[in-house]
This record gives C-alpha cells, structure tokens and sequence, in this order.
C-alpha cells in the first residue's frame, strides 16, 4: 500500500490584489483581470525563493509524518523557477531537513505538474523497494511580464509530499499520464519572463490534456464522477477548472474546496498539490479523490487516492493551507513590482 505519509505546504505572507495589477494597466488590465476567477495572488518576498519556500513545506511534511528525515532516500524538486540555472534545489533541501548524505535526489523541470511527476518517481522507487521513503515537492514563485494577463495569477508557493508504505494516510490506487508536444507556453535560457499561446493554452492544451488524462483514469480505474468524493484540477486561473469540471459532469460541490486558486493564485508547480492539500486537511477517512495535474509543453498526471483512517492522527501538527491564506500583509503595485524585480523589464 503505497502512498501519502505526509504533506507540507508554505505559501508566503504577502498578497496583492488583482484589482490593484488591473489599475495600473488601464482598460487593457481591466479586460485581462476580469472572468479570471483570481482575486488575489501570493507574492514572495525579497529573502524567499523556491528553495526556502521547499524547505518550509519539507519540514511541515515531515513534522506531520513524525519520520526521522534520514529515512528519506529521495528528493526531487518540481519547479520552473528554481533559483539556480546549474546547481539543484534539493540539495539544499536536504541539508536543511536533516537528511541522510546517501540519497537520490534531482531537480524536475514539466511546467506545472513537476511535482506531481516526482511523486510518481518517488511511487516507482518505494514500490521497487530501492528507498524507504521518496519526498517529492512541487514548488514557484511564477513570473508574468508586466501588463501580461500571467501577471494576474502568477503566485508562489510549494508543497511537500512524503511517499511510503508505512503509516500511510492516503492510499494512491491508481497514476496515469498523458503527454504531447503541445508549445502552449514557454521560457528560454536567460529570459526573464515566459511566454505563451494565449488563448491556445486553454484548447487544445489545458482541456484536451486534463480532459484526456481524466478520461483515461475513469477507464483504467473503472470508475465514474460518483466514485469520488473530491476533485482537483490544475488551476492556472479560477476559471479552466471549473469549465473542467463541467465538461466532465463534476458537481460544484465536489470542486469547491480545491479552488484556493482564488485567494492565492497559480502556484505552478505546487497548483495541483495545493488544492490536494486543502482538501486532505478537511477529508474524512473513506474519502476518494480524483486529481489531474497539467503541466504546458505538454502532460497531464492523473491520480486516484483514498484517503485513510490514519489522516485523523497527523492533524494538528502543521499549519494547513488555510492558515497559510488567512496569515497576509497586502502589499501596492510598486512594492510588488519592487519584491519580483521587475523594473529591468519597463526599460
């Protein structure tokens, strides 16, 4: 039985209005901002970067876990914004929870399911028996060019996920995956902002790659909508989810707790994981989740979990997702402008 042992989040304190992005940009921002479904976004601050951001939601993963962290036999690191071209981020995450210097451990690149992709990694190897324990991590602070409608939801957060077999609180039954070349969204070497198909990310990126993904599991698995109790979707924005959920028949209720997209943004890599997170902190043993990542370029990593009677002992250990959004300090467009350095870009 292979599966969740524990999970970590981190979301920094600071907080800007989409409102206050659209006022700076006149009409333009006004028609971008409006029908994203985002109302607010995470900022990092000037000291926080992905990896103080992964070692924060490492070590809430494993206080929660209760594990020694030299169990842990691999670390990988899901971003597309790691703060080193050449030198990973998991290295220093290790260092600074304790590991163990005899493990595997390597930085993932995939857009946004990075680290939905290193969990699967970390399931292959606890199943092989190669390593004890697997820590995956999907963690951004996300860039969006000034005046760009990414500059309304690009966030930054991360979220730590411990695989094992042991004490496990939410059984994973069931991965699938599914890719294409689709250039939907993109960043060369030493650029500073990404690029991306405007409307074309929504179809035929987003919704083909989430809507095949999602389709192949319910196949594979045997199920249907009324199987799951909860559902989460990747969240670029607070509308493509729920325009997934629609077309897949998903009833609002059953979305609902998964869109912290709303009060936070698109965290990239931690997206997926983030609405996962919010849910298992309020999900009743029995509980089945349905949950597909997309990632541009591009995939989709499907997952179906149960979550287990063992979840009711490792809460109130950490700070859950709704701590993180309740604890804010709204910050003004200049000072925003001033944390994410983007002033190199208005020349």
């Amino acid at each position: 039985m292979v599966g969740i042992i524990g999970y970590g989040v981190y979301i920094p304190r600071y907080r800007i209005k989409t409102e206050k992005i659209a006022a700076v940009w006149g009409e333009d921002g006004a028609r971008l901002a409006k029908g994203l479904g985002v109302f607010e976004k995470s900022v990092p601050g000037p000291d926080e970067d992905v990896a103080t951001i992964s070692v924060e939601a490492a070590r809430n993963a494993v206080k929660r876990a209760q594990i020694d962290p030299t169990d842990i036999g691999a670390i990988y690191v899901g971003s597309e914004s790691h703060p080193y071209a050449v030198k990973p981020t998991g290295t220093m995450v290790s260092e600074a929870i304790g590991c163990s210097p005899h493990i595997t451990c390597a930085d993932f690149e995939f857009a946004c399911k990075a680290g939905t992709a290193a969990i699967q990694v970390c399931m292959g190897l606890v199943k092989s028996k190669m390593v004890k324990i697997g820590l995956a991590i999907g963690s951004d602070t996300a860039q969006g060019r000034p005046g760009d409608a990414l500059e309304y939801s690009a966030a930054a957060g991360g979220v730590a996920i411990l695989v094992g077999n042991k004490k496990v609180i939410a059984t994973i039954e069931h991965t699938s995956s599914f890719t294409t070349d689709t250039p939907d969204f993109w960043r060369r070497e030493g650029q500073a902002f990404p690029s991306h198909g405007a409307r074309f990310t929504g179809e035929p990126a987003y919704f083909r790659h989430v809507g095949e993904g999602a389709r192949a599991l319910f196949k594979t698995t045997n199920t249907t909508v009324d199987d799951y109790d909860y559902f989460v979707f990747h969240s670029p924005n607070g509308k493509f989810p729920v325009a997934m959920g629609r077309q897949l028949g998903v009833p609002k209720e059953k979305l609902e707790d998964s869109l912290v997209v709303r009060q936070i943004g698109n965290t990239y890599s931690g997206s997926a994981m983030m609405g996962l997170a919010n849910v298992l902190d309020i999900a009743e043993p029995g509980s089945k989740i349905f949950m597909v990542a997309y990632g541009s370029g591009a995939g989709s990593d499907s997952f179906a979990i149960r979550v287990e009677d063992e979840i009711i002992q490792r809460r109130g250990e950490v700070p859950t997702v709704q701590d993180y959004i309740e604890r804010k300090t709204y910050i003004n467009y200049a000072t925003y402008a001033k944390y994410r350095r983007k002033f190199k870009a208005l020349g």
